[in-house]
Order: structure tokens, then sequence, then C-alpha cells
């Protein structure tokens, strides 16, 4: 089957998908989840809409409530603390952004993503969540990512393997000329894999954000292989790639 990773559009921000129509996986039943501007594509082996939509709104109702509580959760370009008794989605999204370096909401279209999805694994053993580009996925068969980067000669000829190893997996992109995501980089794409849809997000932004021309790539690429649990790093930006650790191209 084949899916897609593209620039982050952000957690809580609405824009048309149309990377969308790419999403193909025929064993898979695919269906969508809405819920105010969480927009959710997700591919399972049976319709769990229902038990997503519940899902979504549950961790949506307890980032919106942090952000009432402490707006600099919301605002913060470097990573803060989680009040003691915090829920777990708050405590895992201010962990990834320490990790990277990062304000917590740089990981929660990562979190919305993974925390959705695992609360399905009770039903599905085959998961695919994509929001906004961001994915988290569980399954046993090999699956190409198809990888989007704007205006790059990359964009749409080139897609990541993933192993059908059934352990949870998060593949997550950021870019500063794709989607409007805050972006201090101009990279077209910088992809993160990892076994955390949340330190992946995260660490994507990280990435983007220091890579501002070609020939920052290798630094950028150093940065990425820094963070604690990231497994691979892709980046692209013009007509220049480079790769490192568990990158598995192919073509689409």
């Amino acid at each position: 089957g084949r899916l897609t990773s593209t620039g982050r559009c952000g957690g809580f921000m609405h824009e048309r998908r149309f990377y969308r129509e790419y999403m193909q996986a025929a064993d898979l039943c695919s269906f969508n989840v809405t819920e105010q501007e969480s927009d959710l594509q997700i591919l399972a082996e049976s319709n769990l809409a229902d038990e997503a939509r519940q899902a979504l709104r549950k961790y949506r109702r307890q980032i919106q409530e942090q952000i009432r509580q402490n707006p600099n959760f919301l605002h913060s370009l470097v990573p803060v603390a989680s009040p003691r008794g915090s829920p777990e989605i708050i405590v895992a999204m201010c962990q990834a952004a320490a990790a990277a370096k990062v304000g917590p909401m740089a990981a929660v279209a990562g979190a919305i993503a993974q925390f959705v999805g695992v609360s399905l694994l009770t039903k599905t053993r085959e998961l695919i969540v994509e929001n906004g580009g961001d994915l988290f996925l569980v399954t046993s068969r090999a699956r190409k990512v198809l990888i989007y980067a704007g205006k790059s000669p990359f964009s749409n000829r080139i897609a990541l393997l993933t192993p059908g190893d059934g352990q949870p997996r998060g593949i997550c992109t950021s870019s500063g000329t794709v989607g409007p995501s805050l972006s201090f980089g101009r990279a077209d794409a910088a992809v993160i894999v990892a076994r955390d849809a949340l330190l992946a997000d995260a660490a994507a932004t990280a990435v983007a954000n220091r890579v501002k021309e070609a020939a920052e790539i290798e630094k950028g690429i150093e940065r990425a292989m820094a963070i604690p649990g990231v497994e691979g790093v892709l980046l692209i930006v013009g007509d220049k790639m480079g790769a490192c650790g568990k990158i598995h191209l192919t073509s689409p």
C-alpha cells in the first residue's frame, strides 16, 4: 500500500489534504474522522470511526484544557515542564519536546495520531493513522510511504519502505516551504522515522528549523541523529537530498 508523508499542516489546523488521494492500502478499511480542526485519515481492519472519534475528542479536550491553564504550552518554542498530575498525552508531548529541544506543540500532530491510534489497537492489528501528513503505523506488511516535498524534483518520486514487523512506528515530516506550520528553515521536507510519533514530529520540526539551504543538509542530519530515539532522517532541499539511519528508499 502507498501512503503519503508531507509537510505538517499542524495538529489543530485544517486545510484540504490533497495528498490523501495517494493513500492506498487495498487490504485495509479507510475512514476519516474529524473534530473541529482535527482531521484524521485512518486505515484499519474494520471501520472504527466511532471509537476513533471518541478518542479524538478526549485527547483534544486534554490538550485544550492544558492550553487554557497554561497558555505558554501553546506558544512556547522551547521545552516546558508538564505539571504534576498532567494527562499522559501532555506528559508525552513535553518529553518529546524536551528531547528535540522545541516547544510541546511541535509534537501535537504526532501526539493525536499516536494516542488515537493506540486506543484502537485492541480492535485491529493493522493500523495507520495520518494527521496532517504525520503517520503512526502498526503493520505486519511492508508498506511504501510516498514523500511529498513541495516543488522539489524529488516530490512524489521517492518512497520510504517501512518494514512489516508489527512494531509501532512514527514517520513525521516538517517543511519550511509546504503548509502553514511555523518553521524557521527552508527545507522542502525533513522526514524523521522513530518508534514514537510524538518524538518523530518534534524532531522533524527541530531539524527543519535548522536547515535553511542545501549546504546545511549534513548539519541537519547530524542534529536529527543526535536526538535520542530517532532511527532515521531524510532531508530534501530543492534538488539535493541526504539520509541517514533506518531509511529504506524505493520507487513509489
